[in-house]
């Protein structure tokens, strides 16, 4: 498993700072995207508005970086949709003392909203590429509680468990065993199962050597692919 930089966020500038040519489409998406769709948690509508999701989509989606859709980053993979990015992260229920687990790091953004609502963000991309730019990019746009690192997500990161909650940005056949074990009691883990075209969004809740679990919605993810995933994609 290899680390790279670790990454406390800091201050950044607010959607009305003179010069965000993007602070328009941020506040549209906050009340039609989210609002509108029942995020209403103030914390995650303030980290959905502080971190500018321009900065962590390619330069030629860089125009599209707000549509209320996924888009493409590279190696097969994409940024969730805000909504969606939204609804897991409050569906964490974070107080800002946890430590989390993200499984997929993509380009990052799911992490840097993770890192303004808990105390440190454990992320695992399996992708060597996407992992050293995803680290590179959130040391530059400022965020120093997140820890990128490189290696089969399925397995998560049993030398740094138990997590207070853990986020599964890819959707997997099954609720991975390593992941249920590295839940520290009271934590909350999300995530997409199912099949290349009909998963369900779950969050289980660790009560002793017991969980339960809720379906929260249907969902459209990339497949997690690793020891406790997929092995392949699915057809």
């Amino acid at each position: 498993m290899k680390l790279f930089r670790g990454h406390t966020a800091i201050e950044l500038p607010s959607e009305d700072s003179g010069g965000d040519e993007f602070a328009v489409q941020r506040r549209e998406m906050i009340e039609k995207q989210l609002r509108r769709r029942g995020v209403v948690d103030r914390a995650v509508l303030g980290a959905m508005a502080a971190v500018r999701r321009e900065e962590f989509v390619p330069k030629e989606f860089r125009e599209r970086a707000y549509e209320d859709a996924p888009l493409p980053i590279g190696e097969g993979q994409t940024i969730s949709q805000p909504y969606i990015v939204a609804a897991m992260t409050a569906a964490l229920d974070l107080t800002g003392k946890e430590r989390v687990l993200e499984i997929g790091t993509g380009c990052g953004y799911q992490a840097a909203i993770l890192s303004r609502l808990a105390k440190i963000v454990f992320t695992v991309e399996s992708r060597s590429e996407l992992a050293s730019s995803a680290a590179a990019r959130l040391d530059r746009v400022g965020f120093r509680n997140v820890h990128v690192h490189c290696g089969d997500g399925t397995l998560g990161l049993a030398e740094l468990a138990p997590f207070d909650a853990i986020l599964v940005a890819a959707a997997a056949p099954s609720v991975p065993e390593p992941l249920r074990a590295q839940l520290a009691v009271g934590g909350r883990l999300i995530l997409p199962v199912g099949d290349a075209d009909h998963q369900q969004l779950l969050r289980m809740e660790r009560h002793g050597d017991g969980f339960t679990t809720r379906t929260l919605e249907a969902c459209r993810f990339v497949p997690l692919i690793g020891y406790h995933g997929w092995k392949e994609p699915p057809a």
